[in-house]
């Protein structure tokens, strides 16, 4: 009797495969979202454990018509008896790409980020649950934290295995599998340290919206084998994470009695603008020491108007950039930037914005606003911009 349930039980099944609708996969986003890969790997070198690598990459993403342009913040270390044997690495990165409607990538910025590529990528053709076929993607990989990410291609199968709800989200469930092919092995004793071999298996769970075809989670286990120039092999075994969400719109009802505050008590030193990525305040001419992160005396009331507006949206993102007056040196631009982007940061956490939602950026002197060959122009371009990060 219970071979007979399970005979009619498999049949149902399969008649209800065999009479469902093909699908046909497309990605129609075009929205902004926040994006979190979180990396647990376990970390050998030459076959020998070293320790727990935990990365986190968070980034807030502007889109319109297929085209992105977004800041990926990234913070790594490496743990051993869940002691830090490594310094975090804060930074934050610009990548601008575009993505088609079959999920397929083109960079157009390439910092290393996004770290996937075209993927996931769908079928030509409308699929049915059980369907599998095969598109090419890529992963950017950057073992050693050396700045020098280095494109792998991936021929990626994908299974339609199905339907459901996740977190209130209609979505389709697929599987992909993937092998790890690079280089070709050959060692140069005399070379530096180039990656010059990768080998591995991977295989991931993937939640793609209905609504846009972006894959809200992504989950994968693989292990790789990195084989580089000097015949040294890292090997890193455990699981990537990927979790996407739309950003929401901000709360106007809480969000415009402070703006309209700030336009009374500040005056013209705030400026207040709609972007593609959300509103973006602009503090104009900081008092910072000269060639320096040190803020000066006479910012508080800025600071505490700023922050109030902060709590009081419903943004899932500040990104913070910092922006100087050209000097004829860039480097120094850049990281003078940066610095004071993370001293407004800094001052705006102590007055209760959550510092998790801060993505800190320097601009350099690569967005001038004004004239540098005048006082009033460098001062001009001497700012912070924080965009709330929404819809």
């Amino acid at each position: 009797m219970k071979k007979l349930i399970g005979i009619i039980c498999l049949s149902f099944v399969s008649f209800m495969v065999f009479c469902q609708e093909p699908i046909s996969f497309s990605y129609n986003g075009g929205k902004n979202y926040t994006m979190v890969e979180r990396t647990d790997l376990r970390r050998y070198d030459n076959n020998k454990y070293i320790g727990l690598v935990s990365r986190e990459v968070k980034a807030c993403i502007a889109g319109k018509d297929g085209l992105y342009e977004g800041s990926f913040y990234v913070d790594e270390k490496t743990l051993h008896k869940a002691i830090s044997v490594a310094p975090s690495i804060n930074s934050a990165v610009p990548s601008t790409f575009r993505i088609n409607e079959n999920g397929s990538f083109e960079m157009l910025e390439d910092c290393g980020y996004p770290s996937f590529r075209s993927f996931p990528a769908f079928p030509k053709n409308p699929a049915k649950i059980g369907d599998t076929w095969t598109a090419k993607a890529e992963r950017s990989v950057d073992p050693l934290n050396k700045n020098k990410p280095t494109i792998i291609p991936m021929e990626v199968l994908y299974t339609f295995i199905g339907e459901e709800v996740f977190h209130n989200e209609e979505v389709y469930v697929l599987s992909a599998e993937w092998a790890t092919r690079y280089g070709n092995g050959i060692i140069d004793e005399n070379g530096d340290s180039e990656l010059r071999s990768a080998t591995g298996k991977h295989k991931a769970t993937m939640y793609i919206s209905k609504e846009t075809g972006y894959a809200v989670v992504i989950r994968d286990y693989g292990e790789d084998n990195f084989l580089y120039t000097d015949g040294n092999v890292y090997s890193f075994k455990g699981s990537i994470n990927l979790f996407t969400e739309y950003a929401p719109s901000m709360n106007a009802e809480k969000v415009m009695p402070v703006i309209n505050r700030i336009g009374v008590t500040l005056g013209d030193s705030v400026g207040v603008e709609e972007t593609a990525a959300g509103l973006c305040l602009t503090m104009k001419n900081l008092q910072f020491m000269p060639d320096s992160a040190k803020l000066l005396p006479g910012e508080e009331e800025r600071l505490n108007e700023i922050a109030q507006l902060l709590i009081v949206s419903n943004a899932p993102a500040f990104l913070i950039e910092g922006h100087t007056a050209n000097t004829g040196v860039s480097d120094g631009e850049m990281e003078l930037s940066i610095e004071r982007a993370r001293t407004i940061a800094q001052e705006l956490v102590k007055r209760g914005v959550p510092a998790e939602k801060c993505i800190c950026q320097g601009r350099g002197s690569s967005r001038p606003v004004a004239d540098n060959s005048t006082p009033e122009g460098r001062a001009a371009n001497r700012r912070v911009t924080i965009t709330l990060f929404s819809k």
